[in-house]
């Protein structure tokens, strides 16, 4: 048997040791050649669906292939999640990744996947205040109003949220221990069937994201009594921060896109690139900013970081 010389050999062994990276780097390049499932932890109707149909739209136009939103809603994104770490790690399935999944793990005993283990980072979308919103049968106009007449109803006060562990959920629980007052929590799957029950008066407030309530505000459906971040929001600038009348408070939420851990980092940098070409287009920007949010550009890594934030 006749074998290669040493520089021969040397050449073939260089050649071998490129030949993973340049398929990665091709497979990659063709990402995607078939629809990508997108799937979200909410029910439709929500600022997560309305933000993940923007973004999917946008992904599908520039990439060539459909983004399909499917909603998986129930555990406050758990189950979607679930869904998503258990799903091929190739780039066809991604996760819509909320501030409630950085918190599931101090919330959940017994969740069947580590969330910062298992879900790869792929870039983060968008910031958003919360806005304090209650029936208008409720007669308070003012954050020191609803706190009097909380505190003159203990126990009597029902607080929608879009799920247990979700941002407004942990607001709300923030603002009842700031203020001593007491109220009941009622989750549900999402902010859109919480809506309803709130403008019916079943619940008397909630604390969703502006895009959820912005219509019922402007429609006197809603009564707004403030923004839960530190500054004023520009949709409703007339309307004060909880921190005016409680120093101290804050609240927001974020969203991203994550997928199954192991996902080629070649296909997790292309999705990252995407997005944050999306996040820097006018037009995209400007539907973001009717959200009631600001864009959220970054590394994967910037958006893993903001991650394990939220988790600790």
């Amino acid at each position: 048997m006749k074998f290669p010389h040493r520089r021969q050999f040397l050449h073939l062994a260089a050649a071998a040791s490129v030949l993973p990276a340049v398929s990665r780097f091709a497979w990659a390049q063709a990402y995607p050649s078939r629809p990508v499932r997108w799937i979200i932890g909410f029910a439709a109707g929500g600022p997560n669906d309305t933000l993940a149909r923007l973004m999917g739209q946008w992904l599908s136009e520039r990439l060539g292939q459909p983004f399909v939103i499917e909603n998986r809603p129930g555990a406050s994104s758990n189950i979607a999640t679930e869904a998503v770490v258990k799903a091929p790690s190739d780039g066809y399935t991604l996760l819509q990744v909320t501030t409630a999944n950085a918190i599931s793990a101090s919330l959940y005993d017994k969740l069947n996947f580590v969330f910062l283990r298992d879900i790869a980072p792929i870039a983060g979308m968008m910031r958003a205040p919360l806005v304090i919103v209650v029936n208008p049968a409720v007669p308070a106009t003012t954050i020191p109003e609803f706190i009097a007449y909380t505190k003159a109803n203990p126990g009597k006060i029902n607080m929608a949220s879009p799920g247990t562990g979700t941002s407004p959920h942990l607001a709300n629980e923030l603002f009842k221990m700031m203020t001593g007052v007491n109220m009941i929590h009622v989750p549900y799957r999402g902010d859109g069937p919480a809506l309803p029950d709130l403008l019916s008066g079943q619940v008397q407030v909630m604390f969703p994201a502006p895009t959820a309530a912005i219509g019922y505000i402007r429609a006197d459906k809603l009564r707004a009594l403030a923004v839960t971040t530190s500054t004023r929001w520009e949709g409703l600038p007339d309307l004060p921060t909880v921190s005016e009348f409680v120093p101290g408070y804050e609240a927001y939420s974020w969203f991203g896109v994550g997928a199954p851990r192991d996902t080629p980092s070649e296909i997790v940098e292309r999705l990252n690139k995407e997005i944050n070409a999306a996040l820097a287009d006018p037009g995209m920007k400007a539907r973001i900013a009717d959200l009631g949010g600001t864009t959220l550009p970054g590394s994967p890594a910037d958006f893993g970081r903001l991650i394990a934030t939220g988790a600790r």
